[in-house]
């Protein structure tokens, strides 16, 4: 009979735990998996070239219903003690949000109570003992407050599966969880902050349904800003409520359904608009789902804010990625301190929404800014004050024709080497500019606009045709348009899984707004190739990235209406836009924009020169600003660079091979202790993965040090000062040793090939049978011929790690 000991970590699952897990009651296809991924593998971007990093997967997880994971096991081969998966078991229950943990060996388990506050965390458990789901389910309702009969039903109460085979993921799960247990104790207002593209709809209707299913909840409001949010609502994820669903419009009130979706602006506007959910009593809805909540509802004096006072009494679900916190505005003060938090950060390091590149591009008179020559005027003949103009004038009081040119050009530039048919979103200052920006973009590729005018489109609130191809821009069916124009309107609540390009070309002092258009580009379509994007930023807008509040939890601080030195109030398009005044872009069709005139900054001992307020030659719509334009402005780029980010998420700023440096060293504190790590690692692949892991970018480094460096002597001449040589330096030291005499005259003439595709192109495929088939080893003779020189294939992988470690020789 084999020993426990030789039998393999699988075997041990099979033979011991899993019949341990069935004796203790549990049903295997509807209680327990085996093997389970919960996240999808980080994406690794390379070039134009994607891979996927290695996902996270549970040896066992246990669920009292589908909706309720309870518990994870870790196993172990009986060469390791019980306990040995233990703190694996601990760090996934800590993800997934699961209270209790075994490790096993097969002998027997481990059980840590994460719910214990006192007494014995950790216990030893014969095979047989293991606990049932009555017993586990018990402790569960226990720890969690559900000590009353509604309350165990309504966290009973199970998913809606479609018959798609989809499921929340596991943070979908956790949120989900949290809310409805929450709502089964009492708590009646609730925060969800889950980054952009990692489904909160999807997450609100099964919250929703759950809900509505179990009877606690009878009739429940989903409240968006926008048409656009409404209308994915409807067509997506809430389809399934079929006819108990109705939308709110003006002057028409309903009163027999179950499930309503109205626009903030439907409801509120003039006074006879706001009795419109009036004419629903307070009690009406008892269940409140506000989406993009960090917009007009945060604000406590806004007209929006009055609905969900009104419905005081419902159970009120404040959705957002960009929760806001200043001295005038809260989510937080509202709803309450997030209930849970998926960021940004997290979703792309399981591999759930795509990392991105970011591009820096400016321009001379970006970085220096520009001053006119004296009397200079705009071509309305009017004079120009005497000061220099920054990124933060261009387009909004300083239009200059030139730049817009030369951004057009550089964004045409990029996509001709990219995909010119990438979906993209260029962010202006305005509608003007966004205007202007297509008209450019047109010029830049007249072949695709002659094909088809949609190429590029203007996409705002006040164009009603932009408007309508809005949905064809988000459908990754639909070809045209190919790059939408915007200034608000796509900022927020657009789904547009394709898209592959995100130009910033506006100035962005708000982080929820940078947030916002950053996730824009954060889905993932694998169907359409979509895995990444590329972040194009023309006015350090990036910066942001820097900042420590960028993907961390939200502070209080003074984010709109803050004065500069200058007396000139910052963000004010982020304070129109989300204030208490309506978001016009596809309601009234109204500009978006509602910015008051930035007073000029003179030059320090220079005359004031007042302009008068209001639209003027230039004005749009409703942007009250005084526009000036000016041509023939000699306008080139100074800089252009790729941003590297480290393993957080956050820009290197350090020099690039100081960093590599910092990173290698961190991994290995010698020369030697690299050098042995190297010989002994399989195709050298280990330690590449795990400084990409790191944030490490060899790429770039390559281009630093050069090229025809191999990885090796890269590593060793960033990390350890060794004197980098060539590949070609290394294989011709190894003709010099006269290494080949050794072998026969094929054998030598097969390594020699070897060796010159290693100058050629370096270590990555060495070793690999295929390339055998191909020049210059088919003059040699064929693959079998080739191999039974060096007397079998064991012998030939032999020599070719031998000749592998004679081209490291010299280190």
């Amino acid at each position: 009979m084999l020993s426990k000991t030789t039998l393999s970590e699988r075997d041990i699952c099979t033979k011991y735990i899993t019949p341990a897990i069935e004796n203790a009651g549990w049903n295997k296809f509807s209680q327990f998996l085996e093997e389970v991924s919960f996240t999808d593998g980080k994406i690794y971007v390379k070039g134009k070239l994607t891979a996927r990093g290695k996902q996270k997967r549970a040896d066992y997880i246990l669920y009292y219903k589908p909706n309720i994971p309870i518990a994870i096991i870790e196993a172990k081969d009986n060469k390791h003690s019980v306990g040995a998966g233990m703190m694996q078991g601990l760090e996934y229950a800590r993800i997934l949000d699961i209270p209790f943990v075994f490790s096993s060996n097969g002998d027997g388990f481990l059980f840590h109570d994460r719910t214990a506050e006192n007494g014995i965390i950790e216990t030893e458990l014969a095979l047989e003992d293991f606990p049932s789901p009555a017993v586990l389910w018990a402790r569960y309702k226990q720890v969690k407050g559900l000590t009353s009969p509604v309350a165990t039903k309504l966290a009973e109460q199970e998913y809606y599966l479609d018959g798609s085979g989809r499921r929340p993921r596991y943070y979908q799960q956790i949120a989900i969880n949290r809310t409805v247990e929450a709502i089964a104790k009492g708590q009646n207002r609730i925060l969800l902050v889950m980054a952009t593209g990692t489904g909160k709809t999807y997450t609100a209707f099964q919250i929703v349904h759950r809900l509505w299913k179990s009877g606690v909840k009878k009739r429940i409001l989903f409240l968006a800003d926008r048409n656009a949010l409404i209308d994915q609502t409807r067509k997506g994820d809430f389809k399934h409520f079929k006819d108990k669903m109705h939308i709110v419009e003006k002057h028409q009130v309903e009163k027999s359904y179950e499930i309503y979706l109205a626009l903030y602006q439907g409801l509120t506007g003039t006074e006879a608009e706001r009795n419109i959910y009036k004419q629903f009593s307070p009690e009406f809805f008892d269940l409140i789902v506000v989406d993009e909540c960090h917009r007009g509802s945060a604000r406590d004096d806004s007209n929006w804010r009055e609905i969900l006072q009104y419905f005081h009494k419902a159970t009120q679900i404040g959705l957002t990625a960009t929760p806001r916190e200043t001295t005038e505005i809260s989510n937080s003060e509202y709803f309450g301190e997030p209930l849970y938090t998926y960021s940004l950060k997290q979703g792309i390091n399981d591999g759930f929404l795509a990392p991105y590149r970011v591009v820096r591009i400016g321009t001379n008179i970006d970085l220096d800014g520009w001053r006119p020559e004296a009397g200079q005027t705009d071509i309305h003949g009017r004079p120009l004050e005497d000061r220099v103009y920054t990124t933060r004038d261009f387009d909004r009081t300083v239009v200059i024709k030139e730049r817009t040119e030369l951004v057009a050009r550089k964004i045409t530039e990029f996509l001709k080497g990219h995909n010119r048919l990438a979906k993209t979103i260029v962010f202006c200052v305005d509608i003007d500019h966004a205007e202007r920006m297509r008209s450019a973009l047109a010029n830049e590729s007249p072949d695709l606009v002659k094909a088809d005018y949609r190429y590029v489109m203007r996409i705002t609130g006040d164009n009603d045709l932009g408007k309508m191809q809005l949905e064809n821009f988000i459908n990754p069916e639909e070809k045209y348009p190919v790059i939408a124009t915007t200034s608000e309107l796509m900022t927020t609540g657009v789904d547009a899984q394709t898209c592959e390009v995100i130009v910033l070309d506006n100035n962005i002092n708000s982080m929820t707004k940078f947030k916002q258009i950053i996730g824009r580009g954060t889905r993932i379509n694998e169907e359409y190739g979509k895995l990444f994007f590329t972040i194009l930023d023309f006015r350090q807008a990036t910066n942001l990235f820097a900042d420590s509040e960028f993907d961390g939890d939200p502070t209080r601080v003074k984010e709109v209406g803050e004065k500069d030195d200058l007396g000139v109030i910052e963000d004010e398009e982020e304070q129109a836009t989300d204030d208490d005044q309506p978001i016009l872009d596809d309601v009234t069709g109204q500009p978006v924009e509602f910015s008051t005139p930035e007073p000029p900054v003179p030059v320090v001992g220079e005359p004031k020169i007042r302009y008068p307020q209001g639209g003027g030659q230039g004005g749009t719509g409703g942007d009250k600003r005084q526009k000036f334009y000016v041509n023939g402005v000699d306008v080139t780029i100074l800089l252009e660079r790729e941003l590297i980010f480290d393993e957080h998420g956050k820009p290197v700023t350090i020099k690039l091979t100081d960093y590599a440096r910092q990173k290698v060293q961190e991994h290995f504190a010698t020369l030697d202790e690299f050098l042995t790590t190297w010989q002994t690692s399989d195709r050298k692949a280990a330690i590449l993965q795990e400084l990409q892991d790191q944030g490490v970018p060899v790429e770039q480094l390559k281009d630093a040090v050069g090229r025809d460096v191999d990885l090796f002597d890269l590593l060793c001449h960033v990390a350890f000062d060794q004197p980098p040589l060539t590949r070609r330096e290394r294989a011709n030291n190894v003709r010099k040793r006269n290494y080949f005499t050794k072998y026969g005259a094929q054998a030598r003439s097969v390594l020699e090939a070897l060796t010159d595709k290693y100058a050629d192109h370096g270590l990555d495929e060495l070793d690999s049978l295929d390339l055998l088939s191909a020049p210059p080893f088919t003059g040699i003779g064929s693959r079998l011929e080739i191999v039974q020189q060096f007397g079998g294939k064991p012998q030939y992988l032999k020599a070719v790690q031998e000749l592998e470690t004679e081209l490291y020789r010299t280190a």
